[in-house]
């Protein structure tokens, strides 16, 4: 083994984050203690919720400490072990990404087989993101047979799977918002039966792609995509709220949405949820999805960039939206 680059978080954003929020530290390959292991990553994950992270305020989840390694899911092969319960050269799953090798207990890795899928999956389509919008869509948002549903950002890693399964679950129709023609042409391609940019206005779109509305959003964005989901609701609709990507780089409070009285005339359901929160239907979600891949009924798309060095890069560019469905970094 060589040296270990790790990435720092240098300062804590105001707005948007910026190269200088970031710094790139060498340290020495960590050793294992009793218990332990050391993974060589293959691949990490950059996620939205690391945004908020960034900031020193309380939340559901500790912030980054500063001038300390920033975490997130990794996959990778374990080099050095001293357990009696995971052997060397064994591909895991865990939680120390942002680095090229990681120590970490036994007990928070969780070995994977990498002849099912290629391991980056298993940060996406089988990971987190995958089980998100299977449980979000129905679970939370207890899609059934028949429904039309919504999907913002869903280009990205869990709104493109969403779009997906919820055909595959029986939607009647599922209409997406994109950031570019060419994703659009995508969620076309992944069968959404309609997609549109939301640069030309998402309250129009909508109501032109589903004009005798919706019944379900699963919201990646906030914002005016909320706004205009809740318009178009039916009654007794129902919103799973992922994320709010809209809004993590602002600094003053959102404009919309502005119609939240209309969730008390259409007894509307706006729920929001963490991913860790629904383990009870992991198995299901793997014996769908697993099934789904082996039948290649359900795609996904990889964004990919190289180098830990870049990992600052592929995080701008997640927040940008330059990434088509999971925003990866190959070690």
């Amino acid at each position: 083994m060589t040296g270990n680059r790790e990435i720092h978080l240098a300062s804590r954003p105001q707005g948007w984050p910026t190269q200088d929020t970031f710094r790139l530290v060498e340290t020495d390959v960590p050793t294992p203690g009793p218990g332990q292991l050391v993974v060589r990553n293959q691949y990490l994950s950059v996620d939205p919720y690391m945004r908020g992270r960034m900031d020193d305020v309380k939340s559901y989840v500790p912030p980054f400490a500063l001038d300390a390694p920033l975490d997130g899911a990794a996959v990778g092969e374990v080099v050095a072990s001293e357990s009696p319960d995971i052997a060397v050269g064994t591909t895991v799953l865990h939680g120390l990404g942002w680095r090229e090798y990681a120590l970490l207990d036994a007990t928070s890795a969780r070995p994977v087989d990498p002849g099912l899928a290629p391991v980056s999956a298993y940060l996406g389509v089988l990971g987190m993101p995958g089980l998100t919008a299977y449980a979000g869509l129905l679970e939370v948002a207890a899609m059934k047979p028949g429904e039309t549903v919504f999907v913002s950002a869903a280009a990205g890693a869990v709104g493109s799977l969403v779009g997906q399964i919820a055909k595959l679950k029986g939607a009647a129709r599922v209409v997406g918002s994109a950031g570019s023609p060419a994703k659009v042409e995508r969620l076309r391609a992944l069968g959404f039966d309609a997609a549109f940019d939301y640069h030309d206005g998402v309250r129009e779109s909508l109501r032109a792609a589903a004009p005798d509305g919706i019944d379900v959003y699963f919201d990646n964005v906030g914002g005016d995509h909320l706004e205009a989901a809740i318009s178009a609701l039916h009654r007794h609709g129902r919103v799973a709220i992922c994320g709010m990507i809209a809004q993590y780089n602002d600094t003053e409070p959102p404009a919309a949405p502005r119609n939240l009285a209309l969730v008390i005339g259409k007894r509307l359901t706006l729920r929001g949820f963490l991913v860790n929160d629904h383990n009870d239907v992991r198995s299901a979600f793997v014996s769908d999805v697993s099934g789904w891949l082996r039948e290649g009924t359900l795609s996904y798309d990889e964004t990919i960039v190289d180098g830990i060095e870049n990992a600052p890069d592929a995080f701008l560019g997640l927040l940008r939206g330059d990434n088509v469905g999971k925003m990866l970094v190959k070690v």
